[in-house]
């Protein structure tokens, strides 16, 4: 039986610029007895669909300033919380948060949700994510809307700041998430952490935090053939790409 996490719904309570309903599924092919969160704003019958993934330590409450961008334009927006972050489940164990535990996922909730005219709006490693999924359904999807990511394929040079980062993140078992992510605002020298990561109340519930930075493959290895698949064929077949840089 699997050891799971879950947050508690009063940690959600009144945050700031987040007024939007939970929808959960629980039943998801492959991922049964795992409930994942998501949101789902504006017409289900909008002709575009903006599919927002977001990176690590983050979850949907990043996009909490795009959605309404995309419904007040009459499109829909759907954001889920990958396993391990937000409202979803956490699984305790390590070795649960791989690659294609995270990827596969997100390809049966499209699925489930039958998401079609899909604008894949990416961050961080929802970008390493999230690219490799066109390229099995192009029909579903009709651009891309990209901000500070990349394919993990392993025959580019990883920055130092980027090794200095994650053999920081490897030598912390209890690693402070918020501080991590924390950026210091001009009127405040003190900020406080940020609502994106203060979900994370125990050192067991940050295990998904901790297994990210180790997907970014150092040398063109098997794990990052899906990577190379999906930079060969494109991740946006059937529309433009658009970068950006999101605003937190």
């Amino acid at each position: 039986m699997l050891d799971i996490l879950r947050t508690p719904d009063d940690r959600f309570a009144n945050l700031p610029g987040y007024p939007f309903a939970p929808h959960y599924v629980s039943d998801l092919d492959g991922y049964e007895g795992l409930r994942i969160h998501y949101l789902d704003e504006g017409p289900r019958d909008a002709a575009k669909v903006f599919l927002c993934l977001h990176g690590q330590p983050t979850w949907s409450y990043l996009y909490r300033r795009m959605i309404p961008v995309f419904t007040s334009a009459g499109h829909r927006a759907v954001a889920p919380d990958l396993l391990g972050f937000g409202r979803s489940d956490k699984p305790a164990d390590d070795a649960r948060y791989a690659f294609m535990f995270h990827r596969d996922m997100l390809k049966n909730l499209v699925e489930r949700l039958d998401l079609r005219n899909v604008v894949l709006t990416v961050q961080d490693w929802g970008g390493v994510l999230g690219l490799t999924l066109p390229m099995e359904a192009p029909e579903r999807y009709s651009g891309l809307l990209i901000m500070n990511t990349a394919f993990g394929t392993g025959d580019a040079p990883l920055p130092p700041s980027f090794l200095d980062w994650r053999a920081y993140n490897n030598s912390q078992p209890d690693l402070a998430v918020a501080g991590c992510s924390r950026v210091p605002a001009r009127t405040s020298p003190r900020p406080k952490p940020p609502p994106m990561t203060r979900r994370f109340r125990t050192h067991r519930s940050r295990a998904a935090c901790g297994a990210f930075p180790t997907w970014c493959p150092t040398t063109p290895m098997p794990r990052a053939r899906r990577c190379h698949a999906a930079r060969a064929t494109g991740s946006a077949p059937n529309g433009p790409a658009r970068p950006s840089w999101p605003s937190a």
